[in-house]
């Protein structure tokens, strides 16, 4: 089975290919960067295969889509029937694929996909209760219960965010980009502010984990995903494991699950 999972986020659209079970490497293109976006779809669309018995050379992969960024999916639906001739199938309630997950939150609805994902992702594979953090363009920190419930958890500034934020909003200070510091004080200004945010995200992780795992009365494994999560990794020892692209594998999952599950027509 061949899949091209995409991951249309606030600030990039991920591609994930994966042909025969096998992934490819993962391409991130900005998510307004329109030229980019087509061409990248042309590119990996012309590896996937033909289906055997098309006499069209039809290739034979589904698109599905993971997405918060409802314009960017219009746009992207858009791409995909004038470039490809083709059609996306979309994940969530309501939508094509089903969550492949329970939700245990207030309101389902206006929980983002790529956290039920991720956390989605995760918890198939370790069968038992976990936290997923994602570091993009927020941060989200959620649990999966031993029933493999989600449970929701917390969203804050991501990284780039705050520094962006910072320098807005104030008069003087400049916007960084935020790295694994040197030394903990900040002997110039732009060093503060890198050492705040950085061990601001790195806090924020340590003490919500360990929130959780008070009020889930058990220590959940601890698995982080996300671009940021590269900057901040080597500072956190209390996490089990760090792992790239989270979401595309939760794609790739909820449509695994939603094939084997449908009923037989």
């Amino acid at each position: 089975m061949n899949i091209l999972a995409i991951d249309i986020g606030n600030t990039n659209i991920k591609f994930g290919l994966f042909l025969e079970g096998e992934a490819q490497p993962v391409k991130s293109v900005g998510v307004n960067d329109d030229e980019n976006i087509r061409s990248t779809l042309h590119s990996l669309w012309e590896q996937v295969p033909a289906a055997p018995r098309s006499k069209e050379k039809l290739r034979d992969a589904v698109i599905v889509v993971c997405s918060v960024n409802p314009p960017a999916t219009e746009r992207f639906r858009t791409a995909v029937s004038e470039e490809i001739k083709e059609k996306i199938l979309e994940i969530g309630l309501d939508k094509d694929v089903p969550l492949p997950i329970k939700l245990g939150v207030e309101y389902p609805a206006d929980v983002g996909v790529d956290r039920v994902l991720a956390a989605a992702a995760a918890y198939l594979v370790v069968e038992q209760p976990v936290i997923v953090a994602d570091f993009g363009t927020a941060i989200t920190i959620d649990a999966v219960d031993d029933d493999g419930t989600f449970m929701g958890g917390i969203i804050a500034p991501g990284i780039a965010v705050s520094a962006k934020s910072l320098a807005e909003n104030t008069a003087k200070l400049p916007e960084i980009v935020v790295n694994k510091p040197v030394m903990t004080l900040g002997g110039n200004t732009r060093d503060a502010i890198n050492n705040g945010i950085y061990f601001a995200a790195v806090g924020l992780l340590e003490t919500t984990c360990r929130k959780f795992a008070e009020e889930m009365e058990v220590w959940p494994q601890t698995i982080v995903t996300g671009d940021g999560a590269e900057t901040i990794k080597e500072d956190c020892k209390f996490v089990d494991n760090w792992v790239p692209s989270l979401v595309i594998k939760g794609i790739v999952l909820a449509y695994m699950k939603y094939i084997q599950e449908r009923p037989v027509s």
